[in-house]
């Protein structure tokens, strides 16, 4: 069933892939909701609300070789893109102790050798990316104004925007390339990406 959601998506799944993700949304429902790095409510919907969610990110990010996930907090959408695509390097960024250690603890028993936890915060970053992934972190100006820096020239910061943001207010505020609206998860704002233009 993951498999045919994430393929609405426009995301093809291996098993290797499909494995990791299931064992991954198993460890929300275990461990991230019990230290409230995922609301007790999410539970029976983690793969819509947040795996689903987060999938809607893999294909904006195809050639980008190194990305950020700013605010990783239990790794969404961060470990979700580094299942989804082996070959990106993919940095969870917080500077939370126990969301930092959640992340350790899932990197690890993923097996994810192409994502690394930098417990740090967004703002000391120095170090040149593809793109940024920020989802629940800051507003929008906020978001691009920590990412921007980041990013190299062709660069882009993907923003999940929430339900009630209106993409024609984040036109105005925000250097908007693309909106992305998702059908299939009607309950999601839209995926909204920016670069420099």
């Amino acid at each position: 069933m993951l498999r045919a959601q994430a393929g609405e998506l426009g995301v093809d799944l291996g098993e290797r892939q499909l494995t990791k993700l299931l064992a991954y949304e198993r460890l929300l429902e275990e461990r991230a909701v019990s230290t409230g790095l995922v609301a007790k409510g999410d539970v029976g919907r983690i793969r819509v609300r947040h795996v689903l969610d987060s999938l809607r990110a893999v294909a904006p990010l195809a050639g980008a070789r190194d990305a950020y996930d700013l605010g990783s907090g239990a790794g969404l959408p961060g470990i979700v893109v580094a299942v989804s695509l082996p070959g990106l390097r993919v940095g969870l960024v917080d500077s939370r102790r126990r969301r930092v250690a959640f992340l350790e603890l899932a990197v690890a028993e993923l097996g994810l050798s192409n994502a690394g936890v930098l417990g740090v915060r967004a703002e000391t970053l120095t170090e040149p990316v593809d793109a940024c992934l920020a989802r629940a972190f800051a507003p929008a100006p906020r978001a691009w104004e920590l990412a921007e820096p980041l990013l190299r020239p062709e660069g882009r910061l993907l923003y999940f925007a929430g339900r009630g943001e209106r993409p024609e207010d984040l036109r105005t505020r925000t250097p908007v390339l693309e909106v992305l609206s998702t059908p299939v998860l009607e309950s999601a704002g839209p995926l909204v990406i920016m670069a420099r233009q």
